[in-house]
């Protein structure tokens, strides 16, 4: 009997014998569907609709099936094929992403069922590791590591159309001298406060996050321009203007903002979130109001959401 009754996604970049094929889908490991995809753009397809719980590809693919792989691995097992026994290509593959490495010889054999499967249940062990503390527990946001995985996410539903995205970093002061001044519990309600302004500054379909004790990420999914990502950093630092209400004190904060544009900024999550932060990073926020990528801002900007 099939362990469970729904289907396995296996997308191949490899050719399969008939034979491989029917014994693989009518193994007790499954069941199995297989995606044949011919060319990069196929297993996009296959990407998108969400149904790939692992990728079978050939080990000399070339740089374009190399690139597709690179998108996939960080939600999807990858199986690699070896024409022969060569253990410099199987590491390289492996520290590439890949769950496992087999000689094409291996393919005709009964236990490939068994090999995908244990692929993919690694994977799905591996990414549940990543995840299982992915919500900063002092604020209730993703933390940076989720934040990734979500960029990741929607960068690969926009391999085939790429629409204007950003990703924003917000570096906060005033978090360490409230600490010192009223405790560390006042410290994390700041924290808290400031979460909650940004969110309420954004749209549902955005993303905010924490990153660390004093730095903020907003992921803007949909814009229509660079222009969109500049004015809803200012919204958002202006939303900071406002003191916060915090152990029956006010503090105030002052913000500094980087932004890094998808397509023109990188193409990966880790890069456009390294550049946002780096830019948020080298310059310094001005005073206890405004943010120093755009210069100082009126102090008397509308006020913010009741988040006391």
């Amino acid at each position: 009997m099939p362990i469970d009754s729904i289907p396995l996604h296996i997308a191949t970049l490899i050719a399969l014998p008939v034979e491989h094929r029917t014994a693989t889908e009518l193994s007790p490991f499954g069941p199995f569907e297989l995606h044949p995809c011919a060319t990069p753009s196929d297993l996009a397809v296959v990407l998108e609709a969400g149904r790939c719980d692992a990728l079978i590809v050939a080990a000399g693919a070339s740089a374009e099936v190399v690139a597709a792989v690179a998108d996939a691995v960080s939600h999807t097992a990858v199986v690699v094929v070896l024409d022969a026994l060569d253990a410099g290509a199987a590491m390289e593959w492996q520290q590439r992403g890949a769950q496992d490495v087999l000689l094409r010889s291996e393919l005709g054999e009964a236990t490939l069922a068994l090999r995908l499967r244990g692929a993919i249940q690694r994977k799905r062990i591996e990414r549940d590791a990543r995840t299982a503390y992915a919500t900063d527990l002092e604020t209730g946001l993703p933390h940076q590591q989720q934040f990734i995985e979500h960029v990741s996410q929607l960068l690969a539903l926009r391999e085939r159309e790429p629409a204007p995205m950003a990703v924003l970093a917000l570096r906060i002061e005033g978090l360490a001298t409230t600490e010192v001044r009223i405790g560390r519990d006042a410290a994390n309600a700041l924290r808290r406060k400031v979460g909650v302004r940004l969110r309420a500054g954004v749209r549902a379909s955005d993303l905010v996050a924490s990153l660390g004790d004093e730095g903020f990420a907003v992921l803007l999914g949909s814009i229509l321009s660079p222009a969109d990502a500049v004015r809803v950093g200012e919204k958002l630092a202006k939303a900071l203007l406002e003191p916060f209400m915090v152990a029956g004190q006010n503090v105030a904060v002052a913000t500094a903002l980087g932004i890094a544009q998808f397509p023109q900024d990188g193409a990966q999550p880790d890069a456009l979130l390294r550049r946002a932060v780096g830019l948020a990073a080298a310059t310094a926020a001005q005073g206890r109001a405004g943010f120093s990528n755009f210069g100082e801002v009126d102090a008397a900007a509308a006020g913010a959401a009741n988040d006391d």
